[in-house]
């Protein structure tokens, strides 16, 4: 039989793929936002670069071309920003709203669950600066670099002897390749680890926020890291790591917390869990199981749950599980194949297509079966 941390450590786990999962959705989301605005963009940008090859000065006419460029460029950063805030807020609503239950789920009848505001949690989080800055300050640089990225890409062009269609295409990219060879794919790239660390400092800081109001109930948190070819060396050594449920000191271990889990480094995608006491130190019978408001019955020992990597929980979870993580085909050469987790990453931690899988490993899809 599981105990009460065991469950609440493949809760966490099942949890941090599903949030990984809608941090993609929404950074497709926010993207779509400034490819809609590029269009205009390029417009205006042909315009203005049209108009200054016709000068005999223009370096000197540059500035004053571009300024209908800056300003679709400022409209598109406002944009992003109001649809960031509004994807944020609705997260962080979620991710109390579900914290808080899951909390609830995984203890005994008898023990009391204290809420938290998630409006409150929201305003606090954003009035914290996440990696040294504060989510509004971030947009703003990131629309002035974009707009001196243009600026200075224009300039080069002129310099270069370039045609106005070259200079374009230069900062926009090529359709063939999906734009990615152009400078604006920078500002992209940017936007992208904006939105996953934002989403990271807000989990972590509904999670700070459920189990301080709970702290009574909990024996200390634990720091999960999702460990792949992409771990961070910051998050693979904390590991499993214990701390001190509301100061963060670390307990039997000199690392320190940092910002914690999912705000450990831009783009973190690490959680804590929490570990519960025990029944006898709850005030509850000690020397019988418990049964847990969800119905399940377990064992409340107050006793770290074993350490478990992703590889070694997906492993054990049902193929429907595994089918819902990683799609079926790879579900079936984990499953059938005995391909491990690890051999379906490049070496730079890029998830491999099938066909690439398959040319890596041909046998792994003859033992399943595909």
């Amino acid at each position: 039989m599981k105990t009460v941390n065991d469950l609440l450590v493949d809760e966490s786990i099942r949890h941090q793929i599903q949030l990984l999962k809608y941090s993609n959705h929404t950074v497709r989301k926010m993207i779509a936002v400034l490819n809609r605005a590029d269009a205009s963009l390029r417009t205006a940008l042909l315009s203005a670069v049209e108009s200054a090859n016709s000068s005999t000065d223009k370096i000197q006419r540059l500035e004053s071309l571009l300024g209908s460029v800056r300003a679709m460029n400022s409209q598109a950063y406002s944009q992003l920003g109001t649809d960031i805030g509004q994807a944020l807020k609705d997260f962080t609503l979620y991710e109390a709203a579900y914290t808080t239950n899951v909390l609830t789920q995984f203890t005994p009848v008898a023990v009391s669950i204290a809420s938290i505001s998630a409006e409150s949690v929201y305003a606090a989080a954003m009035a914290r600066p996440f990696q040294g800055v504060l989510l509004k300050n971030v947009l703003v640089d990131l629309e002035a670099n974009r707009a001196r990225r243009i600026r200075q890409k224009v300039a080069q062009g002129f310099v270069e002897n370039k045609t106005t269609d070259q200079i374009v295409r230069d900062i926009f990219g090529t359709k063939k390749n999906q734009y990615a060879d152009g400078l604006l794919e920078v500002s992209r790239r940017e936007a992208k680890a904006v939105v996953r660390t934002a989403m990271g400092h807000l989990a972590g800081f509904v999670q700070d926020s459920v189990a301080e109001a709970n702290a009574d109930l909990m024996a200390a948190v634990q720091w999960l890291s999702t460990l792949d070819l992409r771990t961070s060396s910051i998050c693979r050594i904390r590991d499993n790591k214990l701390y001190d449920t509301v100061s963060h000191k670390p307990i039997k271990h000199n690392l320190p917390w940092l910002g914690g889990p999912g705000r450990a480094h831009w783009a973190c995608r690490s959680a804590q869990v929490y570990v519960m006491k025990s029944a006898e130190q709850l005030g509850l019978p000690s020397n019988t199981d418990v049964v847990l408001r969800n119905g399940t019955r377990a064992t409340m020992d107050g006793q770290v749950a074993k350490e478990t990597t992703y590889a070694d929980w997906i492993k054990e979870q049902s193929f429907a599980r595994q089918s819902e993580v990683l799609g079926p085909t790879r579900a079936k050469l984990l499953r059938d194949g005995k391909l491990p987790l690890e051999r379906m990453y490049s070496l730079n931690g890029q998830f491999l297509d099938l066909s690439q899988l398959q040319a890596s490993d041909a046998a792994a899809f003859r033992r399943a079966g595909l």
